[in-house]
């Protein structure tokens, strides 16, 4: 993939506001129109296919309105091989929620990838401190923290219904998360908006049509903006939790695509150069920071499906701790929901509450 226009298309960011301001107003005149011919008793067909096709046109052209104005190449660092930098690591530990198959279906609406970003001593402190609780309340290290069943009180977390111990759980795990030194990132995808916005028009040519792509794509263009502006210059070592061979080898196979191709937003030179160019696969169990990724999936999982207006379980003590440089604006936020052209209001207001500026 080629990057002819380096500088970014502010222009035609401008362009697409003026597009959609347009388009709103046709639509509002569509709308009065279908309200004369219900009046008139008239067929509204038509009108009503009107509506959805303008709506439909006004949102990508909101999304396109948010596109990238800087350079694809901005996170290169000039060295022909950043493996022989020796550079100390930083990793990222995903886990994911919900199903990525095409397609909606009711209940299976949304897909969600949460990640953790932990160092090396970080990651020795979780596990630690991740023994001792399963120690006191299960008497095992091997047990895993697993959602929903935390949450729901399902297997292992139900405590014989003892209202007390659960409390107390909840509260060692609380503090677990706010003790655990790490950056969160997560991406959303609402599967429904996703398909009627951008599958059956298709009038983005860059944006792929897997789900789990383009969640995966999106999360490490923000990770990457962190370790490139980050004063250690750490490398990026991606963990996922283990599904199966296959799974995992399509899991490898989408991560070396996105290094030899890159994104319209990050080039494929600027992913390689911060991250190591293969995957790393845990089983699930014991103790792992997999797990604090397994709860922030959930959460943001829980959090689109409530149209980003509720606040799930650890969802404020996740907040604390994403990643949030400057403004937030175009990879600068932890935390991407896709499609969000119509809960756009609701998304910027828990981002300047985790610190982004206005």
């Amino acid at each position: 993939m080629t990057d002819k226009n380096p500088g970014g298309d502010p222009h035609g960011r401008r362009l697409s506001k003026n597009r959609a301001h347009l388009l709103s107003e046709a639509r509002q005149v569509a709308h009065s129109l279908r309200v004369l011919l219900g009046r008139a008793n008239f067929d509204e067909t038509l009108c009503d296919e009107l509506l959805k096709s303008i709506a439909r046109h006004e949102a990508i052209e909101l999304q396109r309105a948010h596109g990238r104005i800087e350079s694809r190449n901005r996170f290169k660092r000039g060295v022909p091989y950043s493996l022989l930098e020796g550079r100390p690591v930083s990793n990222l530990y995903v886990d994911e929620s919900g199903r990525s198959n095409p397609g909606y279906t009711s209940g299976l609406g949304f897909f969600s990838l949460g990640a953790v970003a932990l160092t090396e001593s970080a990651t020795d402190a979780y596990c630690s401190k991740a023994d001792e609780i399963k120690l006191r309340f299960f008497g095992n290290t091997q047990l895993t923290f697993h959602e929903p069943n935390m949450r729901n009180r399902a297997g292992d977390f139900y405590f014989g219904n003892n209202e007390q111990e659960q409390r107390e759980f909840d509260e060692a795990i609380s503090g677990l998360i706010e003790e655990t030194d790490f950056v969160a990132f997560g991406v959303g995808i609402r599967k429904r908006a996703f398909a009627e916005d951008f599958l059956e028009t298709r009038l983005d040519p860059y944006l792929p049509t897997d789900v789990y792509v383009i969640a995966i794509a999106m999360m490490l263009e923000r990770y990457v903006d962190f370790l490139a502006n980050s004063p250690e210059k750490r490398m990026g070592r991606l963990t996922f939790e283990g599904q199966g061979a296959k799974e995992d080898a399509y899991h490898q196979l989408e991560y070396a695509r996105l290094l030899i191709e890159g994104t319209q937003w990050v080039s494929d030179k600027g992913f390689r150069q911060w991250l190591e160019t293969g995957l790393r696969f845990t089983p699930n169990r014991g103790s792992h920071p997999t797990e604090l990724a397994d709860m922030l999936s959930r959460d943001l999982y829980e959090w689109i499906r409530d149209d980003c207006e509720s606040s799930p379980k650890w969802w404020s003590m996740f907040s604390e701790k994403m990643y949030c440089r400057d403004d937030g604006r175009m990879g600068k936020f932890g935390v991407k929901v896709f499609p969000d052209t119509d809960i756009r209001e609701t998304i910027e207001r828990h981002r300047r509450d985790c610190g982004a500026s206005i």
